[in-house]
């Protein structure tokens, strides 16, 4: 006997709802299990991780603050997958636009005027875009796997920075760390609402409502939904796959890029050689448990915001190890795929016979 996995003739609409919240919950047992088996009070260890954030104002700032980069840029990786184009790179392309937006207060400091920050946003979602079309090219033009090459420059984006802060950008002034010099305050983020957030929450929020009205009302969204499911039914219409592709990797870029330079210019007001820890593929499990739908990706993105400030907490007031909050997120990212797995799939047993048995029977 073997299993198979068939392929369901209709799917289930409450169960394509519903498995977020399926897998939240498998995610969260699981972990309840892993803090068990360590020595600690799964209940303890589960309410610090994710509900005590919620409790308090300064880390619900923190979780909002984190959440804005996973939106953006899930956002921008929802059009990829949803026009059937893997983008696994937007952590380089973050790393890029932040580089491309720092460049303009780290080589003109003397620049202080209202255009300085504008200035920097586009640069920032320039520089996301050239390095996102890098893999976009190499798709259209020679048919090169994106996977391996997005994920390649990832690394390559990483050293930049390195060489850059270690190097010709260091501080002078930095009593030689490894770091940039301080942004001016008209390169740097105002604060909204209080102080509760910096600017770069509103302007996610908006870019998300826009997009989401893009793909539900526009020729584009059209464009993006037909290629996405049937290239060549989208090829019948008069659609270009290797347009799409160009287009969807240059938005996710644009997007990463633009929130790698609301980073810095934001809470950091520098570069320093790490300015992410793991936004760009921690936005991929984000956007897959937003169901590819920028409304449904602000929520998944404040919920896998979460495991980044509840892992924080279990490391302080229990002594967890800090790569817990890995381990969870790479738990969510499992159980979001088995269950979409399970909502497209069924499965078959089916008998297997020798080729000897089979012989026989003709």
């Amino acid at each position: 006997m073997r299993i198979e996995l068939v392929k369901r003739k209709e799917r289930s609409q409450l169960m394509l709802l519903l498995s977020p919240l399926i897998a939240i919950a498998l995610t969260a047992l699981a972990a309840g299990l892993i803090f068990s088996i360590s020595g600690h009070n799964p209940l303890i260890a589960l309410y610090k991780f994710f509900i005590e954030p919620l409790t308090q104002q300064w880390s619900l700032e923190a979780t909002i603050d984190k959440a804005t980069p996973l939106v953006l840029i899930g956002c921008g990786l929802a059009v990829c997958y949803l026009s059937n184009n893997w983008n696994i790179g937007a952590e380089g392309q973050f790393v890029v636009g932040a580089v491309f937006g720092s460049a303009l207060p780290v080589l003109f400091p003397e620049f202080e005027t209202a255009a300085t920050l504008p200035l920097m946003l586009l640069f920032g979602a320039i520089g996301g875009a050239l390095w996102a079309l890098i893999p976009a090219v190499l798709k259209a033009r020679f048919n090169t796997n994106e996977i391996l090459t997005s994920l390649m420059l990832v690394y390559v984006a990483s050293l930049i920075l390195d060489y850059l802060v270690r190097g010709p950008w260091r501080d002078p002034g930095g009593y030689n760390f490894p770091e940039s010099r301080i942004f001016s305050d008209s390169a740097t983020l105002p604060e909204v609402f209080g102080g509760l957030m910096s600017l770069s929450t509103p302007i996610t929020l908006v870019i998300a409502v826009s997009l989401a009205l893009v793909l539900a009302k526009t020729l584009k969204g059209f464009e993006i939904r037909v290629m996405g499911e049937s290239p060549r039914a989208g090829s019948f219409s008069g659609f270009s796959a290797r347009g799409l592709t160009l287009f969807s990797f240059a938005l996710a870029g644009a997007l990463a890029g633009l929130a790698g330079t609301m980073e810095v210019s934001g809470g950091l007001n520098q570069l320093l050689p790490v300015i992410s820890p793991g936004y760009g593929f921690t936005a991929i499990i984000v956007a897959f448990l937003g169901r590819l739908n920028p409304f449904g990706i602000i929520v998944a993105g404040f919920v896998l915001a979460l495991s980044y400030i509840g892992g924080e907490a279990v490391q302080s007031a229990m002594g967890v190890s800090n790569k817990i909050a890995s381990v969870i997120q790479g738990l969510l990212l499992f159980f979001v795929l088995a269950c979409d797995t399970l909502i497209l799939y069924r499965f078959r047993l089916t008998r297997r016979w020798s080729a000897a048995r089979e012989t026989a029977h003709v």
